[in-house]
């Protein structure tokens, strides 16, 4: 080992004392108010670009189904044709001005099944938007947790690199006096630069773990504070799968997509069946006046279309097949998400438990070495060697508390219950059942119900 002149190494140790101190500084501001988990939670609900994205194309699928209601009405269109024609004999100018209207009477319930299959595409939809929120929330508990995690790693870090000094320092006094040797003073140089290192790699995790958190939650993280408990969860295993069995966002979502596709099938085996449609017309065909009336009642069905109408009722009927395999596919993932989750935080909690006796033996230990030391009973190697232990035992219990609290959210979203909802986190949620009320009849434009819309788009637009 090449040691540097005193010098150098007073040089370095404050420097590295004042980078440690800006860090610390920059990265955990004092004066800022502590931050709760829910408040993480909330400022993400209420910041989240993704969830805005997603909304909107729930109201896109809203709109599918107004769009099928609309085509069961009278459809009503005008043209009108100036045409000036040029011959030999004569000019000659004409005007033609038309009023159409068509209106599908009959289909024998093809279009009230497509109509069916849409709503049902809309409630699957909406499942979409729930797994998104809980995704959302999820990785706002991530980002709060492992901010947490770095902040303590690099506390940890810090006394450690100050401890370690300590016992530098400690051993030059007794190479001074003659009770160790310069391998002593070595040995805890040597353990100084790597606690330096890992302090500077805790500082690095800590910015990118920063980053993370204002990414997620849309702000940068102030004081953030660990929970002091965990959120109500089930006792075992068995009443977990039972809630995910009935609330699991994708669950749902799948059994909406195989109603609608069993919609599908039906509807696509009444593309043999003939319409009955009404027209209604009205032209002015010259200058002169003269006016045009018509009527008309039109049946008209499919005698020949090459087996297009068989291959996509076929279709429709494989779509519905897969859609009844992706379900049972689903259930026994969200089942298996669940177990995992479980044991995962199972798996916490008795390394959090066996921590802390580590920990306990780990501290009698140092403090017993340490003091045997000093009496001349110890080597340098023992006391470093008793403080990474200690130190190791430390960062496992930060570890495993932080990976605990990740692990019960975890297990919550994986039974469906990690929404806003269910926090009760006190923010404004979105209702997708608004606009879908206003649209699902198809209002004009100009109307009350249109208005309503309009105050409800200005209001969404506005967050």
């Amino acid at each position: 080992m090449i040691l540097l002149p005193g010098g150098a190494q007073m040089f370095g140790r404050k420097f590295a004392e004042i980078s440690c101190a800006a860090m610390l500084i920059l990265a955990t501001p004092s004066l800022a108010a502590a931050e709760s988990l829910r408040d993480s939670l909330r400022n993400a609900y209420d910041n989240s670009g993704l969830l805005v994205q997603n909304r909107a194309l729930l109201r896109a699928a809203d709109e599918k189904v107004a769009d099928a209601v609309a085509a069961l009405r009278p459809v009503i269109s005008w043209s009108s044709q100036f045409a000036h024609s040029y011959s030999d004999a004569a000019n000659g100018d004409s005007l033609t001005t038309r009023l159409n209207a068509n209106w599908l009477l009959y289909d024998f319930g093809r279009s009230d099944l497509q109509t069916e299959a849409l709503k049902e595409s809309v409630l699957a939809t909406r499942q979409s938007l729930v797994s998104i929120e809980q995704n959302v929330l999820l990785r706002a508990v991530q980002a709060h947790m492992n901010y947490r995690r770095s902040v303590e790693f690099v506390s940890l870090r810090s006394a450690n690199v100050e401890l370690i000094e300590q016992e530098l320092r400690a051993a030059e006094d007794r190479f001074d006096v003659g009770e160790v040797t310069r391998t002593d003073v070595a040995l805890a140089e040597a353990r100084l630069a790597s606690a330096r290192a890992s302090l500077a790699g805790a500082q690095g995790d800590l910015a990118k773990a920063a980053a993370e958190y204002h990414a997620v939650v849309g702000r940068k993280p102030g004081d953030l504070v660990t929970p002091s408990s965990l959120p109500e969860l089930p006792a075992d295993v068995s009443a977990a799968i039972a809630t995910a069995r009935t609330h699991h966002p994708e669950l749902k979502r799948v059994q909406h997509d195989v109603a609608a596709a069993e919609l599908a099938v039906k509807a696509a085996q009444l593309a043999y069946r003939p319409r009955l449609e009404a027209g209604a017309g009205v032209s002015n065909l010259d200058l002169d006046g003269e006016v045009s009336r018509s009527l008309s009642l039109t049946v008209s069905g499919p005698l020949y279309s090459g087996g297009a109408i068989a291959s996509a009722s076929r279709a429709a009927i494989a779509q519905r097949d897969a859609m009844r395999a992706r379900l049972h596919v689903v259930g026994l993932e969200a089942e298996q998400t669940v177990r995992n989750a479980f044991v995962v935080l199972e798996v916490a909690r008795a390394t959090g438990e066996a921590t802390d006796r580590q920990i306990e033996a780990a501290s009698v230990a140092f403090r017993g070495v340490r003091e045997e030391a000093s009496l001349g009973a110890r080597t340098t190697l023992d006391v470093l060697n008793a403080e990474q232990e200690l130190l190791d035992a430390r960062v496992s219990r930060i570890s495993t508390r932080i990976d605990e609290q990740i692990a019960s959210y975890s297990l919550l979203a994986a039974m469906g219950r990690l929404t806003a909802k269910e926090l009760s986190l006190g923010v404004k949620t979105y209702d997708p059942a608004e606009y879908y009320n206003l649209v699902k009849s198809a209002p004009r434009a100009k109307s009350k119900q249109g208005a309503a819309l309009d105050r409800v788009l200005r209001g969404l637009a506005g967050n």
